[in-house]
């Protein structure tokens, strides 16, 4: 019971972490946030299926908050911009830019998860 609470624990602070430095450096601190996230996390939940399960529920939570986010933002970007057509096609990038960002996130907090479980061990 002691490591669950451990790997919850980590995956809420290792999400926290990717959130403050994604909204404080844009687009490359998405990347790194998700990195040294997934790193946090695996360091509070210690051990290798831990930290790559921390690493994992928190690049969960970030990759939906993020994708949710960047999709809205290019929808109402290019709705000011270019009105209907704008929205439609803005939403169709947004769709895509948000899987993509979803799933290089994901990758970079498992592995950061996995790093931080392995120094800990």
């Amino acid at each position: 019971m002691h490591g669950l609470a451990n790997v919850g624990l980590g995956s809420l602070v290792g999400f926290l972490v990717t959130v403050i430095l994604g909204f404080s450096y844009p687009g490359l601190g998405h990347l790194l946030g998700a990195l040294i996230g997934g790193i946090v996390a695996g360091f509070i939940a210690r051990g290798l299926i831990g930290g790559a399960t921390a690493g994992l529920l928190s690049g969960i939570f970030s990759t939906v908050l993020f994708a949710v986010l960047e999709f809205f933002n290019i929808i109402l970007f290019e709705t000011i911009r270019h009105g209907l057509l704008g929205f439609v096609f803005g939403g169709l990038a947004g769709i895509v830019i948000a899987v993509v960002l979803a799933v290089v996130v994901l990758v970079f907090s498992v592995i950061g998860g996995f790093i931080g479980g392995a120094i800990t061990r």
